[in-house]
């Protein structure tokens, strides 16, 4: 089975009132991969989405905590010493924020094929993982996730 790694930029999209088109397609894309059984988050993810929610989008506490109960359906990849070692090598392998690496270590643990976000470079491969950016129609993600985005 492919699995696909979420990244918090999806999450926080699809929590988004005002992100439009956006939001709809991130909506699609965590339904989807709930349905399917092909998604998996990390509790990095989880942490950057319970503050963006709460300091950008303005969510208070109860519905941001709705929402992470409703994540736990996903396979959550926890940190441990190996994946902070193995996100420093990635970070400075690929010449990316550390943190940004530990979503990739972390995706990486997780056995995942495809990594959603629109933060790192689409298509291009890191440690065997293919970033796939959701949002743009031209690319696989229609395949990837296994729905019609658009």
């Amino acid at each position: 089975m492919t699995l696909n790694f979420i990244d918090t930029n999806v999450l926080i999209y699809a929590n988004d009132q005002n992100a439009g088109n956006k939001q709809n397609r991130a909506i699609k894309v965590v339904t989807s991969c709930m349905k399917l059984q092909t998604g998996v988050l990390s509790i990095q993810v989880m942490q950057e989405y319970a503050n963006i929610a709460s300091k950008k989008l303005g969510q208070d506490a109860a519905v941001i905590l709705r929402q992470l109960k409703l994540l736990e359906v996903f396979p959550i990849v926890c940190p441990s010493p190996k994946m902070v070692r193995r996100s420093v090598e990635l970070q400075f392998s690929y010449r990316i924020s550390f943190w940004d690496a530990g979503i990739i270590a972390a995706a990486e643990e997780a056995d995942c094929d495809f990594l959603l976000s629109e933060d790192l470079n689409p298509g291009q491969y890191y440690a065997g993982l293919e970033v796939i950016n959701p949002f743009d129609p031209k690319s696989r993600a229609n395949e990837v996730i296994g729905i019609e985005l658009s």
